[in-house]
């Protein structure tokens, strides 16, 4: 959640006003996106230069601290995007100080590198270590996310996101806390070696959105959205785990069989995935509503962690779009910039982008609560509380051109992303019911009356359903 499109005012207060129905949905954790002090008047927060003050224009200090109680007293926790990364272009202090802050030694797609590994770093590494804790401490969080962590470089005997990470902990003095990281090259030593609890996984992102409109350009090139990429990512975590990956010409990923399913976050919409188009639009208005619903049920049913983008929960029709207020020339740069990184899209050729730095593009973001559409509320919800039966280690197999199933230990979850789905011999084993025992139907996105599951199978067209025993 971005706190500054939340809600239509844009502050910590009103933003509170909106808890009860996310806790009431089933939400039981909020991920801020990032607060750090920034000049202008509206941005996405990655752009901070100073690391210890929330931003002045969501509220005070103490705003935040109400904020963080109120979640709390819902039964809701909160955790913070925090850039170590890089520091925002315009209005950073920490050169005033010491150059010892940055180093040219990495390159950076963002700004100058943070020097947490060369001549002098030693503070450099304290301040960062101490700023984790600060916010665990001060505004009683219950966790971080790590943005961008390819781009936190350290040959330290220990790792800088290691000593934030035991920092971070030891501030939480006995709490449990939930840390998660960005990290594009999906790197499990961040959760083996490093201590993170989970990393997002681009893969399973980039799989899914392939599988609901078939779009194949720039980074989702080597993802085919087929019923084995995503049984592969339920059983294995990431589909990229070391094999050559054409848009990089280079292997991408790492090992990650051995993590626990909780320890990678799926997702269908985030605010750079969303950003990344001509108008930001949301995922239900890219394909049919049968599949957007069947892929909610993947992502709300299946053995990862799920993470669901600010009005998701509800259907909001209002887009996400990268926007950032910075003084004219550096506005200028930025918006040359957002187009130069969106050609990389051919289909987004000769189209028009909204300016970054202009305040409409910033206010069509917000969301606006009442446009809640109460089948998604519904759903969303529902799928939640059956997420709690989701036990055991899963297991999947293809079942079709477009369909594919999970298994669970008295669950079966049927994914159909295309036409109808017959089976008249049924030859796949996970399709068994247990020993002297019957499946019955639990939930379905769509017509009920038209599945089969006894001794032939028939799913409708994009469709899931979740037959229990």
């Amino acid at each position: 959640m971005h706190i500054g499109t939340f809600t239509k005012t844009g502050t910590w207060r009103s933003a509170i006003e909106q808890l009860a129905p996310l806790r009431e949905i089933g939400i039981n954790l909020l991920e801020v996106m990032p607060v750090h002090e920034f000049p202008g008047r509206f941005g996405w927060g990655y752009d901070g230069v100073d690391l210890w003050a929330p931003a002045h224009i969501y509220g005070s200090p103490d705003d935040f601290r109400a904020f963080v109680d109120a979640a709390h007293a819902h039964g809701l926790g909160v955790i913070l995007d925090v850039v170590y990364n890089h520091l925002g272009p315009d209005g950073c202090y920490l050169r005033q100080f010491t150059p010892a802050y940055f180093t040219k030694k990495y390159e950076n797609d963002w700004g100058d590198s943070i020097n947490f590994d060369g001549d002098d770093s030693g503070g450099v590494r304290e301040f960062f270590a101490e700023n984790a804790a600060y916010w665990i401490d001060e505004f009683h969080l219950d966790g971080l996310r790590l943005d961008a962590t390819q781009s936190i470089n350290d040959a330290s005997e220990e790792h800088v996101l290691a000593l934030i990470v035991r920092r971070a902990r030891a501030a939480a003095n006995g709490r449990e806390i939930f840390i998660v990281a960005e990290n594009e090259p999906q790197e499990v030593k961040l959760i083996d070696d490093y201590g993170l609890d989970a990393l997002w996984n681009d893969d399973w992102h980039h799989a899914a959105l392939v599988a609901a409109t078939g779009q194949r350009e720039a980074y989702y090139t080597d993802y085919r959205g087929t019923p084995q990429e995503l049984v592969s990512m339920a059983q294995s975590g990431f589909l990229y785990q070391g094999q050559y990956y054409s848009w990089q010409k280079a292997p991408r990923g790492t090992p990650s069989l051995h993590l626990h399913p909780a320890s990678l976050v799926c997702l269908l919409q985030n605010h750079d995935q969303l950003a990344n188009s001509a108008r930001g639009e949301r995922l239900q208005f890219l394909t049919s509503l049968g599949v957007y619903r069947a892929l909610t049920a993947l992502l709300l049913l299946g053995p990862n962690t799920p993470m669901l983008f600010q009005g998701q929960e509800f259907g909001s029709s209002s887009p996400f779009l990268y926007f950032a207020d910075h003084k004219p020339e550096l506005a200028e740069a930025v918006a040359k910039g957002r187009r130069g990184f969106l050609e990389q899209f051919p289909s987004l050729a000769g189209q028009q982008f909204a300016r970054p730095d202009d305040i409409a593009t910033f206010e069509q973001c917000k969301l606006d609560h009442g446009d809640r559409d109460p089948e998604v509320v519904a759903m969303i919800r529902d799928l939640l509380q059956l997420r709690r039966e989701m036990t055991g280690t899963v297991r999947g197999a293809v079942l079709g051109a477009k369909a594919f199933v999970l298994r669970y230990d008295e669950r079966l979850l049927l994914i159909n992303l295309g036409e109808e789905l017959r089976l008249d011999v049924v030859d796949e084993p996970l399709l068994a019911p247990p020993e002297e025992r019957t499946w019955e139907l639990r939930w379905s996105s769509g017509d009920q009356e038209a599945i089969e599951f006894d001794r032939s199978w028939r799913v409708p067209a994009t469709t899931a359903i979740l037959l229990g025993a």
